[in-house]
């Protein structure tokens, strides 16, 4: 009697023993912690901050998530801002929010430069070269930037010369306010002239970029008027007027719009059929470029003049389901 009760003390001890190890296991287990989740913006706000060191005196600004090209995964994006300058970051973030992905998803059906060519607009804008030409340059300048300068001199003295037919060239301005004063009064008066005269926009160029060390924001529009009286087909008077009423600045905000759009982080920034070339490029592989690109689209001809430029010109009463292919052309 007295072994079996013992075997029975025992049995019940080591089964409570159990008990309170299995009891004291499972409460030493570490607490759930809940996940963040990137599709919450101020999750994903505080976690670009900490990645690109994005303090206070920087905005930052969520977008809404939108399908991306990525199966399981919407893309957003995070602005961030500081005065007039920005840039856009895209993210994918995947369904669960746990995984974010950051950099170019191609088709590789499409050009691998669609989405830039999708968003350059080219229409009413200066330009040289052939109209249809197969390869063409979109540059974004700045007539107060010194690298724009040395830009527009090796390309006005190299494109055409070596490229009479196969290139069309475009400038947009981009006049980078915070760094460069007289560089937005300068797109606007460049406007003022190219809606005079088309033609003359071209000199105004040169002159602007060779006399660039020589302008200021006071003295800039006696110098433009002193060279206007020895321009051909410029009326001073009237450009004395475009001038100070800045008739020409809502130009000059859209293409600025464009390159914000297109995430242009500085000037010059080059777009050879949608490639972009963010960096003042030396002729020798501007030229190389150019050459692979007149090859390329003898076959491909999915770039150029053909492709991301088409220009609507939109007139009061009509649908955007009206067909109007006369009033429709490539630019």
């Amino acid at each position: 009697m007295y072994r079996t009760l013992s075997v029975l003390i025992l049995s019940a001890a080591l089964w409570l023993g159990a008990g309170a190890i299995a009891q004291t296991q499972e409460g030493a287990k570490a607490p759930t912690v809940k996940k963040e989740s990137a599709l919450d913006k101020a999750v994903l706000e505080a976690w670009a901050r900490h990645l690109y060191v994005m303090d206070s005196s920087i905005s930052v600004a969520v977008s809404d998530p939108k399908p991306s090209p990525l199966p399981g995964f919407v893309e957003v994006t995070v602005h961030a801002s500081k005065g007039d300058r920005s840039q856009d970051f895209e993210f994918y973030v995947s369904n669960d929010g746990q995984k974010i992905v950051q950099g170019t998803v191609w088709d590789a059906n499409q050009n691998p430069f669609k989405k830039d060519l999708d968003l350059l607009k080219t229409a009413f804008s200066p330009s040289i070269g052939t109209p249809g030409a197969p390869v063409v340059l979109v540059e974004f300048s700045d007539f107060q930037c010194p690298y724009c300068k040395q830009e527009a001199a090796m390309l006005r003295q190299n494109l055409i010369q070596n490229f009479p037919t196969q290139v069309r060239m475009y400038y947009k301005e981009f006049p980078l306010v915070d760094l460069h004063p007289w560089a937005k009064v300068a797109a606007i008066a460049g406007r003022c002239i190219f809606n005079q005269n088309a033609p003359a926009f071209w000199d105004y160029h040169d002159f602007i970029y060779d006399h660039q060390s020589e302008v200021t924001l006071e003295n800039f529009k006696e110098k433009v008027i002193g060279w206007a009286k020895t321009a051909k087909g410029i009326d001073t008077a009237q450009l004395g007027a475009c001038i100070d009423s800045k008739a020409t600045e809502d130009v000059i905000d859209k293409n600025l719009a464009e390159g914000h759009a297109l995430q242009v982080g500085g000037t010059p920034t080059l777009f050879v059929n949608g490639r972009r070339i963010p960096n003042v490029i030396d002729w020798p592989t501007l030229k190389a470029i150019i050459d692979y690109e007149i090859g390329y689209q003898k076959t491909a001809k999915n770039a150029g003049e053909d492709c991301g430029c088409d220009t609507t010109l939109s007139l009061p009463g009509m649908t955007p389901a009206t067909p109007v292919p006369a009033i429709t052309k490539k630019k």
